[in-house]
């Protein structure tokens, strides 16, 4: 399962697989892109790293934060509706299924609250994925949807 937490400028990945029922990183990061410069190239670039990750892990499936709107930063919605359509493109062009989680989802799904905080999920990736630290905030994320996207697709089967 390949976690991916969308940003126009970085986009955390975490790709989780699964050994003796439980669930073990495989790798994790950051895809970055610059932060001005034309809104195309950019995009492109984005759809790239995505499109060479998918060729390196070939992920069974992928989890997705889903769109959300805060009405005080609207600007930021777009910017990561932008970023999760070049993902849900390159999924399909891989022919991988997108599952698509609200955050409260994933917040419950690794913390057991869907209010819980930053930190808090962080803390919890940790414990759940038995490693000392993550070494950037978005991977945390990522593999926090990776693991929610994972225990999605189990309630599934």
């Amino acid at each position: 399962m390949l976690g991916l937490d969308p940003g126009l400028r970085r986009t955390g990945y975490g790709a989780l697989f699964m050994e003796d029922g439980r669930p073990r990183i495989r790798e994790a990061g950051v895809l970055a892109t610059p932060a001005r410069g034309d809104l195309g190239r950019r995009l492109q670039g984005l759809f790239r790293e995505v499109d060479g990750l998918l060729r390196e892990l070939r992920p069974a499936a992928i989890s997705l934060e889903d769109l959300f709107v805060h009405r005080e930063f609207p600007r930021a919605a777009i910017a990561l509706g932008q970023a999760q359509g070049v993902i849900w493109l390159a999924a399909a062009a891989h022919r991988v299924p997108v599952v698509a989680l609200a955050p409260g989802a994933v917040k419950r799904a690794v913390t057991g609250s869907g209010r819980a905080s930053k930190a808090q999920v962080q803390a919890a990736v940790r414990t759940l994925l038995g490693v000392r630290r993550v070494a950037d905030p978005h991977a945390a994320d990522a593999l926090a949807l990776a693991y929610a996207g994972l225990h999605r697709l189990r309630g599934r089967a």
